[in-house]
């Protein structure tokens, strides 16, 4: 499996964690946005977090515009709106020597950080 960041090119969020990458050049890069996630590439992330919903971000503006957070959602939900938008894949995704990392967490990064160096 190839090392992976799934991500967003206009998050200035994730400009700034590939800015601080060592050796960007182990990764292949993945705009979410110019090239969508497939449903193979989201159920690999799935077999590695092993939760749909920890790949979901609930800070998405349309999570708050669809009234998502007032409804009860289900692993299917979660993986149907990862599918349907982009924007509700939690960024940057990681996949490194089959390990996944998800978000932009300061705790997360350090972690990708140690994998790539």
């Amino acid at each position: 499996m190839t090392n992976k960041i799934y991500y967003l090119a206009s998050c200035d969020t994730c400009r700034k964690i590939i800015k601080s990458l060592p050796n960007p050049d182990k990764l292949e890069f993945h705009d979410i946005r110019q090239n969508p996630i497939t449903q193979k590439e989201l159920e690999e992330m799935h077999s590695l977090s092993e939760s749909y919903e920890s790949l979901f971000s609930k800070k998405a503006q349309l999570y708050k515009s669809m009234d998502l957070k007032n409804k009860s959602l289900t692993e299917a939900d979660f993986k149907k709106h990862i599918l349907e938008h982009y924007t509700f894949l939690s960024r940057p995704v990681f996949i490194i020597d089959d390990k996944i990392y998800i978000g932009n967490g300061q705790k997360n990064i350090i972690e990708v950080i140690k994998a790539l160096s």
